[in-house]
Order: C-alpha cells, then sequence, then structure tokens
C-alpha cells in the first residue's frame, strides 16, 4: 500500500515564524509556507514538514541530521550565523563541540525551539 508514496517527516515548533527565519537565513534550507505549515526542502526529493504546537516541548533526541562533506567548515559557517553547539556527557567532543568518537564526526545544535539537529560528516 505504501510502495508507491511520497514520505515525509514533521516536527512541531511553538512559532512558525522564527522557524522560517532560522532554517532558510541561518541553514539556507528551502522552505515554503501553505496552509499554516512550513515545508523544509531538503535534497532533490527529501521534505520536512514543520507544524505549529503552542505547548511544545522539544525532544530529547536528534530530529533531523544533516549530512556535510566538511564538518569543519560546516561547524565555522553555521557558528557565523549564531548557531550554539552543545555539549554531552560521555562524547569526546573538541572546543567547537564536534564529537570525533565512535561513528562519523559529528556536531549537536537547536533551532530558536529547542529541536535538536546535528550536522555529520558522510564521505
Amino acid at each position: 500500500m505504501f510502495d508507491t508514496t511520497r514520505t515525509f517527516s514533521g516536527f512541531a515548533v511553538p512559532d512558525l515564524a522564527a522557524a522560517k527565519r532560522f532554517y532558510s537565513e541561518t541553514l539556507g534550507v528551502e522552505v515554503s509556507e501553505e496552509d499554516g505549515l512550513l515545508t523544509l526542502h531538503l535534497g532533490p526529493d527529501g521534505m520536512v514538514v514543520v507544524y505549529p504546537k503552542p505547548d511544545h516541548e522539544p525532544a530529547v533526541f536528534t530530529i533531523l541530521n544533516f549530512p556535510v562533506d566538511d564538518i569543519d567548515r560546516a561547524v565555522d559557517e553555521l557558528a557565523e550565523r549564531g548557531a550554539a553547539f552543545l555539549r554531552y556527557d560521555g562524547f569526546d567532543q573538541d572546543a567547537r563541540g564536534i564529537s570525533r568518537g565512535e561513528g562519523p564526526p559529528i556536531a549537536w545544535f537547536t533551532d530558536p525551539a529547542g529541536n535538536i539537529l546535528s550536522v555529520l560528516e558522510v564521505t
């Protein structure tokens, strides 16, 4: 039944205008708005719907991962645009917040709603 449908994911924010600014201006993602929802256009066929939820509480896990070719460059550019990187106990992170332990190099940050996002280096 679902093998031919186009699937997408979604998450909530309390303030769509703040989310739109962050995702379009800070992250440089193509964003559209229709029927009170935002759509993040990611890659050739990817999309994520962002919907308003006034009593939103952010998840305690990463909701969206952005693969990058060069994590150092990505972290530097995002930091210049105002992104603040998170630190987690149990992860060996450098001064910029990049973890280079098990798995690919990764760094976590939040959107204005407190949703956790990451950039991770994929080669």
